[in-house]
C-alpha cells in the first residue's frame, strides 16, 4: 500500500529549499493571467478543472495529486485498507484553519456528507461515490466504509476539498455560493487566504502565515481570467501579468525570441483519439457517390487497422500540433497507473493501408464525414484538418467538420456522428477511469460507458475493467489495465493520436516555475521570484 513518509520527507525537504531561495522577497505580489477561472469560492459547488485549480489554493484536499498525479499526502499523511469496504485514514496534526481554529476528523466527515447537499450544475458528488459512511475514530483518525471492494478511494479523494464545519454550518444549494463568496464561509487549511472575487476578472489571495506546509513566498496572489488567447499574451508582453497559461502554440516561437521572457513546456495527461462508430447504420458513411454502402466498413477490422495506418503521429505532433505534442500509443500517458510501455506507436505505412482496405472490399474508399471540435484543447482544429487529408492519400474522402465543442459533444451523444476526434485526459493518474468510460460497453446499470457511443463491445474487455474496479490488490490491477490497453490497441475501436504538450510564458525578470503539472494546473506554489 502507500509508504507515504519517504514521499512527506521529499516534499518537506524541496518546499524549504524553494522557500529558503526565496525568503529575501517574500513581499511580492504574483499576478497569473488564466484562462478561466472559479464559478464560485464554494469548493464542493462544480467539478470543473478550473474551478478546482483557483480553490486549490485556498482549501487543501485529503490526498493531493502531484506533479506527475502521483498520490502524495496532504491532509491525510497516509491511508490503507483495513478490509474489501472500509479504508483508514490518519489525518495530518497541528493544521489550522484561516481563522485560527484546529483541523479535526469533523470537518472532513463535514465535508463529504455535504457535497450532495450543495454541489452544483457539473456535481462533486463523483469523488465521493463511493462512500457509504464516515466514521470518527479519534480527532485524527477516520474509517470510509464504502459502497463495495473500492481500490481507486485515494484517487477520488485528490478532489476532496476539506472546509470548516464552523463556518460551513448550516449552509444549503441556495444560500451556500454567497457565504463563501462573501468571504463568511471561505475558511481553508490551504496557503492563501481569500481576498475577494470579482467573477469572470479576478480572484484576489493573500499569504497564510500559519500553513502547515511553511509560507510561500508570494505575499499576494492575483488570477486574472483572460479567456482571449491574444489578450493573454498582450497583457504579459505590457506587463500587465507575471505570467500566462497556455500560451498559444502559434505565438510561441515569437515569444521564445522575446529576451524578457522565458516559456516554459510541459506534457499533459490530455491525449487526442479518434473514435469510429460500429454501429450497423452509420448516418454518415456513404460511397463516394453517396449512395449507401452494403455495410459499415468500421465494423471491418481492416479497414479500422488501414485508417491507424495511413496517419502519421509524428507528423501530428510536430507540425498540427507546432510542437507541442506527443505521438501516443494509448489513451493514457506514460505515468499513469496501468499504462503499457510495450505498446509501440503505430509508424505509418501508406501501401500496407490500402491493401487492408482492397481485402476489405472498399479498394475504391468511400466517404465520412469527420467532426472534430476547435476550441476546446490547443491544436485540435489543426489537427482534425491534417487528419482529413492524411487519409485522403489512402483513397478515403473525408469531409472536415470543425465545431464548436458545445455542438459536437451533445450530437455526439445523441449518435448523429460516425467519426469523431476529442481529447480525453486521465486526471486522477489512474487507467481505469478513462477505460471504463471510453471502452467499456455503454451499461448505464453499471455507470460504465458513458462515453462509448459507438456501439463497441467486447465481453473480454468488459470483465477486465470490471474485475479492475474492485481488486484491491495493486499489482493484480495494474496487470488488469495494461492488458485492458492492448485489447483497446489490438481491436482499435477508436485511434490514439497525439498527446497535448501545454506552454506557459514568463516574465524572465520577475518570476521562475520550478514545476509543470500534467493535469495544466498553474498553481502559485509551483512559482517563485526570479530572484
Amino acid at each position: 500500500m502507500h509508504h507515504v513518509l519517504t514521499r512527506t520527507l521529499a516534499a518537506a525537504v524541496l518546499s524549504t529549499t524553494i522557500l529558503a531561495g526565496a525568503s529575501g522577497v517574500l513581499a511580492q505580489t504574483l499576478t497569473v493571467g488564466t484562462r478561466a477561472g472559479p464559478e464560485s469560492i464554494d469548493p464542493h459547488f462544480t467539478a470543473s478543472g478550473t474551478h478546482a485549480e483557483a480553490l486549490k489554493h485556498v482549501f487543501d484536499t485529503l490526498v493531493w495529486s502531484g506533479d506527475k498525479l502521483q498520490l502524495e499526502p496532504r491532509l491525510a499523511e497516509s491511508w490503507k485498507p483495513l478490509n474489501d469496504t472500509t479504508w483508514e485514514f490518519k489525518l495530518r496534526k497541528g493544521v489550522k484553519f484561516h481563522d485560527g481554529s484546529d483541523f479535526t476528523a469533523e470537518d472532513v466527515k463535514f465535508s463529504i456528507e455535504r457535497i450532495p447537499t450543495v454541489s452544483g450544475p457539473n456535481p462533486t458528488t463523483i469523488y465521493v461515490r463511493r462512500v457509504k459512511e464516515t466514521k470518527i475514530v479519534d480527532p485524527h483518525t477516520l474509517h470510509i466504509v464504502t459502497d463495495g471492494p473500492a481500490p481507486n478511494l485515494p484517487n477520488d479523494f485528490i478532489r476532496l476539498f476539506i472546509v470548516s464545519s464552523k463556518a460551513a454550518a448550516g449552509l444549503t444549494k441556495d444560500n451556500a455560493n454567497e457565504a463563501f463568496n462573501t468571504g463568511k464561509a471561505a475558511i481553508g487549511t490551504g496557503p492563501y487566504k481569500f481576498v475577494s472575487w470579482t467573477p469572470k476578472e479576478q480572484l484576489v489571495l493573500d499569504r497564510f502565515d500559519g500553513y502547515w506546509g511553511g509560507a510561500q513566498p508570494w505575499q499576494k496572489v492575483v488570477r486574472k481570467e483572460l479567456p482571449n488567447d491574444a489578450a493573454r499574451v498582450a497583457q504579459l508582453r505590457a506587463g500587465q501579468v507575471d505570467m500566462i497559461v497556455r500560451a498559444p502554440a502559434a505565438d510561441v516561437p515569437t515569444l521564445e525570441r522575446d529576451n524578457t521572457l522565458a516559456i516554459v513546456k510541459g506534457d499533459t495527461v490530455y491525449v487526442f483519439y479518434a473514435e469510429f462508430d460500429m454501429r450497423e447504420k452509420p448516418p454518415q458513411i456513404t460511397a463516394k457517390d453517396g449512395s449507401a454502402l452494403p455495410a459499415n466498413p468500421f465494423r471491418d477490422q481492416r479497414v479500422r487497422d488501414a485508417v491507424d495506418l495511413a496517419i502519421d503521429k509524428a507528423a501530428l505532433a510536430e507540425v498540427a500540433m507546432e510542437g507541442l505534442g506527443k505521438p501516443a500509443s494509448q489513451l493514457v500517458t506514460p505515468g499513469i497507473f496501468g499504462y503499457n510501455d510495450k505498446i509501440p506507436v503505430t509508424k505509418p505505412d501508406l501501401n500496407k493501408a490500402k491493401e487492408l482496405l482492397a481485402a476489405a472490399g472498399f479498394k475504391d474508399g468511400f466517404k465520412v464525414t469527420f467532426s472534430f471540435t476547435n476550441d476546446r484543447l490547443p491544436g485540435d482544429r489543426a489537427v482534425g484538418t491534417a487528419i482529413a487529408q492524411m487519409l485522403a492519400r489512402i483513397g478515403i474522402e473525408v469531409v472536415a467538420n470543425a465545431q464548436p465543442g458545445a455542438v459536437l459533444f451533445p450530437a455526439r451523444t445523441r449518435g448523429d456522428l460516425s467519426f469523431v476526434m476529442s481529447g480525453w485526459g486521465t486526471l486522477t493518474g489512474e487507467a481505469n477511469y478513462t477505460l471504463s468510460s471510453l471502452m467499456h460497453s455503454n451499461a448505464p446499470n453499471l455507470k460504465l460507458g458513458a462515453f462509448n457511443w459507438r456501439g463497441y463491445l467486447n465481453p473480454e474487455m468488459d470483465k477486465m475493467l470490471q474485475a479492475a474496479a474492485v481488486e484491491m490488490d495493486e499489482a493484480k490491477r495494474r496487470k488488469l489495465l495494461e492488458d485492458a490497453n492492448e485489447l483497446s490497441i489490438k481491436d482499435k475501436p477508436l485511434i490514439p493520436l497525439a498527446a497535448v504538450s501545454s506552454a506557459w510564458a514568463l516574465r524572465k525578470d520577475k518570476v521562475k516555475m520550478v514545476r509543470t503539472r500534467s493535469d495544466e494546473d498553474s498553481l502559485a506554489m509551483d512559482v517563485v521570484p526570479a530572484k
